[in-house]
């Protein structure tokens, strides 16, 4: 149950990402139900991808960034969510999903989109113990 809310939770903050950040988008029809239909599957791919990256790669900078972290007191963090996000995007468009970060700009305010939804919405959905 808890790969699917963090799943569904990716989801989300990367739809919202999408639909709010001109850089990051799928391809496909932009309205109605025809855009649900065709874009679900790529999302809940996309949102994969980015936690598996988030949860290997991720680390693994952090650690290799940790005086970078300090000097700036944390705001390198940002660059690494934004290369994060631009890994998958990279990763997405080598397994021909249909997903795309048009650059570090638009990836910067992509993570930073994609933190805050994520947020919202584990505290709308609450810890895991509370779901049991």
């Amino acid at each position: 149950m808890r790969i699917l809310s963090w799943l569904v939770t990716n989801a989300v903050a990367l739809a919202v990402a999408a639909w709010l950040i001109d850089g990051i988008s799928f391809t496909g029809p932009t309205q109605g139900q025809a855009e649900l239909e065709d874009k679900i599957v790529p999302l809940l791919l996309v949102a994969l991808i980015l936690g598996v990256v988030t949860s290997f790669v991720k680390p693994i900078l952090q650690l290799l960034s940790i005086p970078f972290i300090i000097v700036t007191l944390g705001l390198f963090l940002l660059v690494i969510n934004a290369l994060m996000l631009m890994l998958t995007g990279w990763l997405a468009d080598q397994l021909d999903i249909g997903f795309s970060v048009a650059g570090f700009w638009s990836a910067a305010g992509g993570a930073i989109v994609i933190t805050v939804v994520t947020w919202i919405v584990d505290g709308l959905i609450g810890p895991e113990e509370d779901r049991r």
